[in-house]
């Protein structure tokens, strides 16, 4: 039986490694670099050299006692981050859930995500289509396009957000309002707050906050942290080739936040 277990241990950890290292070779190759697609790629190498040179392992720890017990410590402790992560992508999930605007907003603030030779990024593009569906039901409502210039771009995110909302959508740029100059998550809101005063809408206002569905609890946490009042999340799916990856970028840089206190 011990065998028996043992060896459906190993084909399991084995595909679970084959899986992980493929996905993060080919985000790799797409030039995707971050930590939710890095650590996954060493976290699949290791365990295809566990499985790969199990019997080796095994007779090295079995020769060295100490070892052995600091190698079952490590396991036990990446079982244990394992339920960190579990319990984040439970909360996550159930925040998305959520995330239903059913009442008049003053504007429809939009948070970028990149974009790719003057075209926005796969993520962008779902969070301005979401943007998009809200713009049409409430038409009296500001958008607000948030990002500065990437590099090696000549256009800024939030000209390419107004470009796309009116070119698929003939959305009025007239109602659109471009914050371009913001390079993260915080410059995003504390900048476009700017901009909606200009417009007599304040922070105590009703706003909708468009963000990708693994972003929304950090992007809520630092609107409220900014004073946004009566801030509304608004999730977009994230495509499916990296959702996951995004999720766990997405949970270091929410535990990073927590412990240096930025909200």
């Amino acid at each position: 039986m011990r065998i028996f277990l043992i060896t459906c241990f190993r084909i399991i950890l084995f595909l679970v490694a084959s899986l992980l290292t493929v996905d993060s070779l080919y985000l790799l190759l797409q030039g995707k670099i971050h930590i939710g697609i890095v650590l996954p790629l060493l976290i699949g190498t290791g365990f295809l050299v566990i499985t790969l040179a199990w019997t080796q392992i095994q007779d090295y720890l079995n020769r060295h006692p100490k070892i052995k017990k600091t190698y079952f410590i490590l396991w036990g402790l990446f079982v244990i981050w394992l339920m960190t992560l579990a319990i984040f992508a439970y909360q996550l999930k159930n925040h998305i859930q959520d995330q239903i605007i059913n009442q008049p907003v003053k504007a429809i603030i939009v948070l970028g995500s990149g974009t790719i030779r003057g075209q926005p990024s796969p993520t962008l593009a779902l969070r301005l289509d979401r943007a998009a569906q809200l713009a049409q039901q409430q038409p009296q409502a500001w958008i607000v396009l948030s990002g500065g210039l990437d590099f090696s771009e000549q256009h800024t995110e939030a000209e390419v957000m107004a470009t796309y909302l009116q070119q698929k959508y003939r959305l009025s740029t007239q109602r659109m309002l471009q914050e371009d100059r913001s390079t993260s998550t915080e410059l995003n809101l504390k900048n476009s707050a700017v901009l909606l005063v200009q417009h007599q809408i304040s922070k105590d206002m009703p706003i909708a906050i468009v963000t990708s569905d693994f972003h929304t609890i950090r992007a809520q946490a630092i609107a409220k942290k900014q004073n946004y009042s009566h801030s509304m999340m608004l999730a977009a799916e994230t495509p499916l080739e990296t959702r996951y990856n995004a999720w766990l970028r997405e949970y270091f840089a929410f535990m990073s936040g927590k412990i240096l206190q930025e909200y």
